[in-house]
């Protein structure tokens, strides 16, 4: 069957229903478009674990700062529905912001304790766009599981915890980052690196496996972490450092000694361009 593509918020609910009526699952892969394969692992683990495969492309403003890409934040609709007919998406919603938020929409999702921190902190009301628009998704859509990349790790933190607090009846799923063959993770913002930029990226890599490779030979210091990892970062010409972060994965909150889920997280600028990276680590 060709893929279906809609803009509605019910004719997104009618497609899902049908899907019901066939006695499908539903897997719900929310995107800002500008697909690449990292979004194409996430529909290959939808399309793998469910019946139906429903796919949001929608640049949410909500989630841009005041000087943030907003207006250039590419949106090659016809070669992101080109990947999703690809991997057997089934449905496409593609909403209207005046669709998404209509005139008179007022409501707003915080999750204290977790927005704050890391990307919240240079970002500030970032993650309340993100749970906003995650949690409308998740009212119209319903799915079973939703996919989200773990390059984007506080942010399914953050999700998750929404989730429970809100006893929603969805499940999360966190799936690995897909790489560059160089190391660089990939994103949609990695289109405006130059070349120079390009090569120089993926030193952000590098020393998070140098990390790992301190964590595996018995390193548990945390700051010790940090400074190696920057001090490989800075290193690398025309690398500026926003923040490189050791944090217990559950709270975000900084930690001394590595134990259980750790979550080591860097955000570095090449440019203009911020690229953000991290490791998840469990320690015995």
């Amino acid at each position: 069957m060709p893929i279906e593509i809609v803009e509605t918020i019910e004719e997104t609910r009618a497609a899902v229903a049908r899907a019901r009526l066939h006695a499908q699952s539903v897997g719900l892969v929310p995107t800002m478009g500008a697909l690449h394969e990292g979004h194409a692992s996430l529909i290959r683990q939808a399309r793998a674990d469910t019946g139906c495969v429903v796919v949001s492309i929608f640049v949410n403003p909500l989630q841009f700062g005041p000087h943030e890409d907003l207006e250039r934040y590419p949106r090659p609709f016809d070669a992101d529905v080109r990947l999703c007919e690809r991997e057997r998406a089934d449905l496409v919603f593609h909403p209207a912001p005046a669709t998404f938020y209509p005139p008179g929409f007022r409501t707003a999702i915080d999750v204290p304790g977790l927005q704050e921190l890391l990307e919240g902190a240079s970002r500030p009301g970032h993650f309340r766009g993100v749970a906003t628009v995650v949690l409308k998704l998740l009212n119209i859509v319903r799915p079973d599981v939703a996919y989200f990349g773990q390059k984007d790790a506080q942010q399914f933190r953050l999700l998750e915890q929404m989730a429970c607090d809100l006893d929603l009846p969805v499940g999360l799923r966190m799936c690995p980052i897909v790489r560059a063959p160089d190391g660089l993770a990939l994103s949609s913002r990695n289109v405006y690196l130059d070349p120079a930029q390009r090569q120089a990226s993926p030193a952000l890599f590098r020393a998070l496996e140098e990390v790992r490779r301190l964590v595996e030979a018995g390193e548990r210091r945390a700051a010790e972490l940090a400074r190696l990892a920057r001090d490989r970062i800075v290193m690398t010409p025309g690398a500026r450092i926003d923040y490189v972060a050791v944090v217990d994965f559950a709270t975000l909150q900084p930690i001394e000694i590595l134990h259980g889920r750790v979550l080591v997280a860097a955000a570095v600028f090449f440019g203009t361009t911020r690229l953000i990276d991290n490791l998840l680590l469990e320690i015995p």
